[in-house]
C-alpha cells in the first residue's frame, strides 16, 4: 500500500474545490492511502471520509510527507498569483519539500497561472519540472509548461467525471428550474448586481420560473444569493430559494433536472452542464471565457455586462426555448476525456 499525500485548496468551503478532491480520491489506485492536507482537517474528514492533516501545521506536514510516497498536488488554479503573492509560493514550497525529501510528485489537473511576477514563474517553473508527471485541464496551460520544457497530458477539469449523487427536490415538472451560481467579485458591482437581479425578475414574469440560488462558497457567495432571492420573492412570492450544499456529489446532484444554469462559477457550469442543463456564463476569469468558447453557450464576461436588463433575460429566455442539440454530444466529449487525469495516477 502507497501512502499519498493531497495538496489543494481543500478544507476551506469552496464547492468546486470540494468537488476536485472528491474527483481526485475518485480516481486514485485502489493502493494509494490518501492523506488529505485540509484547512478543517475534521470537517474534511466527515464529508469524505478519509484522514486529513492540518496545512498550516509544519511539524504535521514534515511529519507525513515522512511516512508517504507520494505527493499529488492539484486539481485546480493552485499556482497562479491573480489573487495572492503567497499561492506559488506556498504551494511551491511544499512541493519542493515533497521532491527535496525524496516522494514521488505529480501535478494533478492543473490550471497554470496567470503568473504576473518574475518569482512565480520562476518558482512554478521549477515545481513543475521536478514533477514525475503532470496533467493540465486547458490547453493554455500545457502551452506555458511546453515553453518551459516540461511534459503535460491534457484533458478537461476533472469534475466532468465526477459521479453526482441523486438529489430529491421534489420537482414539479410543469416548472422551469432556472439555477443561479454567482459569485463575490470586485467587478460584481452594486449596479451589475441589480441588473441581473432585475434580469432575473423579467425571466420569472416571462416563464414563472423557479429559481434556484446555489452558493458555491457560502462565506463569500451567500449574502448576494439571500439579496437577490429577496427581490425576487418580493415580485413573485415562493418562486425563489437559496440551496447550500456542502457534499460535492450532492451538489452537483442538485443540478440534474435544472433547465437553465445562469453562473460565474467554473465548477457551476461544469456540474450543470455534466448533469444536462442548459447554461450561461457570466465570466470573471479567463477559465470561465475558455469553457464558454468550448461548449459554445451564452454569456457575457463581467465586466461587459450589459446594462439593459432585458436584453440579458432575452438571452436567458432563448436558451431556455432552443436548446444546443450538439451540447449533448460535447458534454459526453468533455465527461470521457476527464478520465484522462486518472492515467497519471496509475
Amino acid at each position: 500500500m502507497r501512502r499519498a499525500v493531497l495538496c489543494g485548496y481543500y478544507g476551506m468551503g469552496n464547492g468546486g474545490d470540494e468537488a476536485l478532491l472528491a474527483t481526485l480520491l475518485q480516481m486514485l489506485p485502489k493502493d494509494i492511502q490518501p492523506l488529505v492536507l485540509s484547512a478543517s482537517p475534521r470537517a474534511t474528514e466527515n464529508l469524505h471520509q478519509v484522514e486529513a492533516s492540518d496545512r498550516y501545521s509544519v511539524f504535521a506536514l514534515i511529519n507525513e510527507l515522512r511516512r508517504s510516497d507520494l505527493f499529488i498536488w492539484g486539481g485546480g488554479s493552485l499556482m497562479q498569483d491573480a489573487t495572492s503573492a503567497r499561492n506559488p509560493i506556498y504551494y511551491g514550497g511544499l512541493m519542493g519539500l515533497a521532491q527535496g525529501m525524496g516522494l514521488q510528485t505529480i501535478a494533478w489537473a492543473q490550471g497554470v497561472g496567470p503568473l504576473k511576477r518574475k518569482m512565480s514563474k520562476w518558482i512554478a517553473r521549477r515545481a513543475f519540472q521536478g514533477c514525475a508527471s503532470v496533467s493540465v485541464r486547458d490547453r493554455q496551460s500545457a502551452q506555458l509548461l511546453a515553453d518551459w520544457q516540461v511534459e503535460s497530458i491534457v484533458a478537461p477539469d476533472p469534475v466532468w467525471a465526477l459521479a453526482a449523487t441523486p438529489v430529491n427536490m421534489d420537482r414539479d415538472l410543469s416548472k422551469i428550474r432556472v439555477a443561479v451560481v454567482l459569485r463575490s467579485h470586485s467587478e460584481l458591482t452594486s449596479c451589475r448586481l441589480a441588473t441581473i437581479t432585475e434580469a432575473l425578475q423579467k425571466l420569472q414574469m416571462q416563464t414563472e420560473a423557479h429559481i434556484l440560488l446555489i452558493p458555491f462558497q457560502p462565506s463569500q457567495d451567500k449574502a448576494i444569493a439571500q439579496a437577490i432571492c429577496d427581490a425576487l420573492n418580493e415580485k413573485l412570492p415562493n418562486h425563489s430559494q437559496i440551496i447550500i450544499q456542502k457534499d460535492p456529489r450532492r451538489l452537483k446532484g442538485i443540478f440534474n433536472g435544472v433547465d437553465l444554469t445562469i453562473a460565474m462559477r467554473l465548477h457551476g457550469l461544469i456540474m450543470a452542464a455534466s448533469e444536462g442543463s442548459h447554461c450561461s456564463a457570466i465570466s470573471y476569469d479567463p477559465k470561465v471565457s475558455y469553457l464558454m468558447k468550448e461548449l459554445g453557450i451564452s454569456g457575457w464576461e463581467l465586466g461587459d455586462l450589459p446594462e439593459d436588463a432585458q436584453l440579458i433575460a432575452d438571452v436567458w429566455v432563448n436558451n431556455l426555448e432552443n436548446r444546443d442539440p450538439l451540447l449533448s454530444d460535447r458534454v459526453q466529449q468533455f465527461k470521457q476525456q476527464a478520465l484522462i487525469h486518472q492515467k497519471i495516477l496509475a
